[in-house]
């Protein structure tokens, strides 16, 4: 026993041979750490615009530019489908029709045939009136069609496609973005429907050589029905924004154009025939319009109620669909729908 212990606290022969005591009695790892890593952290924020921006009529002319020129090129504007493109030519080339009969006129001479179709397509009260408001074909056909075509998508289309929150992303207020919308449409209706009617009627005297007595005497009369034409375009208008405006259906807002005109038209038609009374015609927008027309271009009336009730038909009617449209767009929020 003496020789394993040692009594005055030395190493035993175990220890010593084992190197107990010399540090390798700590059992723990050593693990190396990492080098401290210092991150900086930055503001991110948008830098609003600091400089000038464009005059108030640019911006607006954009608008007008894309919708407008679009009827004549897709790329950079409105994409119009080939068929209402097609569509839209060929109305206005109907609605300017007349001119090629006055032409034939013209070369027929005094007598004959081409005095017959000079009486037939020549300048007169009803066909100053039939140019523009004429129940067929125009208002039959032509007018209430190109005007679903073009104004139907106007507005839906930015809701379908959210490009409304890109309008009013940018210094577009709500005001222009309507006014120049109406503008576009009134303008492309009218470069069918109003300028057709010009082009008629200087045709009629350029063709037929007329004087400054005839210009004289018609003038009045082509004023009348340049009103009636301007005021078709801007019912027709107002109705078709105000129901593109309700729904992100380019096709629900032409049939229901289409519906309006039609349908009212119709229903007045049948209460007449039942009940002889055309009082009903004051809410079809087209007969309110042709009762108007017939007033300004002075030819006998076929309607029995009186021509008030037709003007305040029209404004009402107007006044209701701008109202209606300017409340949607209102509505309309700076994000995708």
């Amino acid at each position: 026993m003496k020789n394993e212990l040692d009594i005055s606290g030395g190493t035993t022969r175990m220890e010593s041979a084992f190197g107990s005591g010399d540090g390798d009695d700590e059992a723990t790892a050593s693990v190396a750490q990492k080098a401290e890593v210092k991150a900086s952290i930055y503001e991110q924020t948008y830098r609003p615009w600091r400089g000038s921006l464009g005059p108030r009529w640019v911006r607006n002319y954009a608008i007008f530019r894309h919708h407008v020129y679009g009827i004549f090129s897709s790329k950079g504007h409105r994409h119009y489908h080939p068929l209402v493109r097609l569509t839209i030519l060929i109305v206005f080339l109907f609605s300017i029709s007349p001119v090629a009969m006055l032409f034939l006129a013209s070369l027929g001479g005094q007598g004959g045939f081409g005095e017959i179709l000079s009486r037939m397509w020549g300048i007169n009260r009803y066909n100053l009136w039939g140019q523009v408001l004429g129940f067929f074909p125009r208002n039959l056909c032509m007018w209430p069609l190109l005007t679903a075509l073009v104004v139907g998508g106007m507005i839906s289309d930015d809701r379908r496609n959210g490009t409304s929150a890109i309008y009013f992303s940018r210094p577009v207020n709500r005001t222009d973005y309507t006014a120049m919308k109406y503008l576009s449409s009134a303008v492309v209706l009218g470069f069918v429907i109003v300028f057709s009617y010009i082009v008629y009627y200087t045709s009629a005297i350029v063709l037929n050589g007329e004087g400054w007595a005839f210009l004289i005497d018609t003038f009045p009369i082509f004023m009348g029905g340049l009103v009636a034409g301007i005021l078709l375009v801007v019912t027709y208008t107002s109705i078709g924004l105000a129901l593109s405006s309700i729904s992100q259906s380019r096709f629900f807002a032409a049939v229901a154009f289409l519906a309006v005109i039609y349908g009212t038209k119709m229903v007045a038609f049948l209460i007449e025939s039942t009940f002889d009374s055309s009082i009903l015609y004051l809410l079809s927008p087209y007969d309110g319009l042709a009762h108007i027309g017939q007033w300004l271009v002075g030819i006998e009336s076929n309607y029995d109620h009186p021509l008030s009730f037709s003007i305040v038909s029209i404004l009402l009617i107007n006044f209701l669909s701008l109202l209606l449209l300017t409340s949607r767009v209102s509505s309309l929020e700076v994000t995708r729908e």
